[in-house]
């Protein structure tokens, strides 16, 4: 099982179906706040399909509330952001590992990715992409994250 971790996601339709991902792979959804919707809102709920009243959901207040509950697994927080030269596939990743991704529109602070920045990791794109989609990257992370780890389901 792993933690996929959204900070501040703006648009519903990717959230949703990042928890209708997590639903599949046995994987925590956390939310930090702010958030660009109301995740009651319908789009979120049409792309979660009827896996969204299955989904282990954790919403946060703040990126301050997220670090507090969970500083002690610091070390195992991976930061997926463009800024990183660390390929996705280069990853150690283990069973219970947190995969944060940032907003849709303003990735996430440095300053949180520099709390364990040996673990900020990218996904390779050709000369003329800036950025995937947020719900593609969340499953090729996630994907591989589980072929490494060897977590069945």
């Amino acid at each position: 099982m792993f933690n996929i971790v959204l900070v501040n996601p703006q648009i519903p339709q990717n959230t949703g179906t990042i928890g209708r991902l997590c639903v599949n792979t046995n994987s925590i959804l956390h939310i930090i706040k702010p958030i660009g919707f109301d995740l009651s809102e319908k789009a979120v709920r049409r792309a979660g399909l009827d896996y969204w009243k299955e989904l282990d959901l954790k919403v946060y207040e703040s990126l301050e509330e997220f670090l507090k509950i969970h500083q002690r697994k610091i070390k195992r927080f991976f930061f997926s952001t463009t800024k990183a030269t660390k390929l996705y596939y280069e990853a150690d990743y283990k069973d219970g590992d947190f995969l944060i991704f940032g907003s849709e529109t303003s990735g996430m602070p440095l300053e949180f990715m520099e709390k364990n920045e040996n673990n900020m990791i990218t996904i390779p794109m050709g000369e003329k992409g800036r950025s995937l989609n947020l719900a593609i990257s969340v499953g090729i992370v996630l994907y591989d994250a589980i072929r490494q780890s060897g977590v069945k389901f």
